[in-house]
């Protein structure tokens, strides 16, 4: 059996920039995908914790379904410590700017005050008090995403289908203070999408039944299948992955709900951009081999070849919407549209000097109404040689907007998600989780409990007036006078969980 996501000791992080000075910061845009990679681990053969099963085959598969879909794979299995360091090494090696890196790792994984780390076979034994001999024994899973990040890849793509138990611990002893399994990565970068086998608090299954004869875990056996199909992106691939998972367990009455987390501009497809029937019939398929990871807006490509395109930042707000360009070359003007078609309009100036130019700096932000349609924004500006540089096409989508501009607040504000007021006895509001629902599936709370055991109920998000509570909600549960705490748990839109939080009268 693997056990369910440990949710302790996740950290969230406050960002300390304003949107507008993160606008007037310089980006560059990586560029397009050049190849391929894959590093599989499996692990089964630990010496000094429980041994696993299946761990290995899961690495095959997945190395099997990767060399489908055009990666030059890594196979690693059983790897110690220094094997398992010399083995990111050549991954580190294998990867080049623009690329496509895929992680996968089936074995122990351990969660320490909201660090991953990935156990290698040699990893010692450890009981209470010992947390820094598995620390200085194991891979930082974090780690690997930076070293991705500093080889400049497009994309990375991580996934952990990690034993969810606590390797551990043993009858008679105390075990180490930590969590089987991994903690969520709810604070990825941009360009990561992780995906875990189960979700928290719950069981990932080996096999559905004692005949059950598939050689790999439920999850794998899966998400492999999901990874192959044409024109998915990873998004729907996880999805769909989710609901399989999720209907093979029901079958055996047990609950295990991956989980994923989407840190992605774009869509990224592993086979194919899916095609109208007209355009299949007219045109072969390409080789899988050749088939990049890049998403639709790919086909909009700007009138140069700059890869210093512009990017956006949306944010909703009572008026409407706030976009905020951001451009890594020093600019005279910035101008746009709504379209393909009409006329480009200016944004203005501020009353600030670019010290890069030494003239005033172009206004990066425009407005956009309240009921804005999906479209695409048309933006160009001026160098300083004077020339005009685009269009360079921005995709608005307002759903997938707003769900990520309520996410990114309530991270930035998690100590205000419930509030307790004593008025005609004990009352806990959550009218800030309601102010931001658009964002948010579902809220579990837990009264005088670390374990979010009751669902709140939330009405329904207006996408006209995402923020404004409904006359007729009830934003607040009664306690008794003698509840102490109460803890909460998100669900988000896009199927991750947060840290429990816990609030104190």
């Amino acid at each position: 059996m693997r056990w369910g996501i440990s949710m302790k000791g996740w950290l969230s992080r406050l960002l300390a920039v304003t949107r507008l000075a993160a606008c007037m910061a310089a980006f560059a845009v990586p560029a397009y995908a050049e190849k391929r990679v894959a590093l599989v681990v499996g692990n089964n053969d630990y010496r000094n914790v429980p041994k696993l099963l299946k761990a290995v085959n899961d690495a095959r598969t997945m190395g099997d379904t990767l060399k489908q879909l055009g990666f030059t794979v890594m196979v690693a299995e059983n790897q110690n410590r220094q094997a398992f360091s010399q083995t990111l090494l050549a991954f580190d090696k294998a990867v080049d700017a623009g690329d496509t890196a895929f992680f996968f790792y089936a074995g122990h994984g351990f969660e320490i005050a909201g660090q991953n780390f990935l156990l290698p076979t040699d990893v010692p034994a450890a009981t209470e008090g010992q947390e820094e001999l598995v620390r200085d024994a194991s891979i930082l899973a974090d780690r690997i995403i930076e070293r991705l990040q500093n080889r400049k890849v497009r994309t990375a793509i991580l996934v952990f289908d990690a034993c969810r138990n606590n390797p551990f611990e043993r009858a008679g002893t105390r075990a180490v203070a930590g969590g089987g399994g991994l903690a969520p990565m709810t604070q990825l970068p941009e360009g990561v999408f992780s995906i875990f086998s189960a979700g928290p608090r719950q069981t990932a299954l080996d096999r559905l039944s004692n005949d059950d004869a598939n050689p790999n875990s439920v999850f794998t056996r899966t998400f492999s299948k999901e990874l192959t199909q044409p024109g998915a992106n990873l998004v729907q691939v996880a999805q769909r992955t989710r609901r399989s998972v999720s209907e093979l367990a029901e079958t055996v009455r047990h609950k295990q709900i991956p989980v994923y987390f989407d840190q992605m501009v774009d869509d990224v497809f592993l086979n194919g951009i899916a095609k109208g029937p007209a355009e299949v019939a007219a045109k072969p398929a390409e080789p899988l081999q050749k088939l990049a990871a890049l998403p639709p807006v790919q086909q909009l490509k700007p009138q140069n070849d700059s890869v210093n395109a512009p990017i956006a930042m949306f944010s909703r707000h009572n008026g409407g919407w706030t976009v905020v360009f951001s451009i890594a070359d020093p600019t005279l003007g910035i101008s746009w549209r709504l379209g393909d078609a009409g006329d480009f309009r200016e944004t203005g100036f501020m009353d600030t000097l670019d010290p890069r130019t030494r003239k005033r700096m172009p206004n990066p932000s425009i407005e956009l109404p309240a009921d804005a349609p999906a479209a695409v924004i048309q933006v160009r500006y001026v160098d300083t040689n004077g020339e005009l540089q685009g269009p360079f096409p921005i995709r608005f989508d307002p759903e997938a907007a707003l769900i990520r501009d309520q996410r990114k607040i309530l991270d930035m504000t998690a100590t205000s998600w419930l509030s307790f007021r004593e008025y005609n006895g004990l009352l806990v509001y959550y009218t800030h989780l309601m102010s931001y629902r658009c964002a948010i599936r579902e809220v579990r709370v837990g009264i005088d409990s670390t374990v979010p055991d009751k669902v709140l109920k939330m009405p329904p998000c207006d996408p006209r007036d995402p923020s404004v509570i409904p006359h007729d909600a009830t934003p607040y549960l009664k306690l008794t006078p003698a509840t102490k705490s109460v803890s909460v748990e998100l669900t988000y839109r896009d199927g991750s969980v947060s840290e429990i939080k816990s609030f104190r009268r």
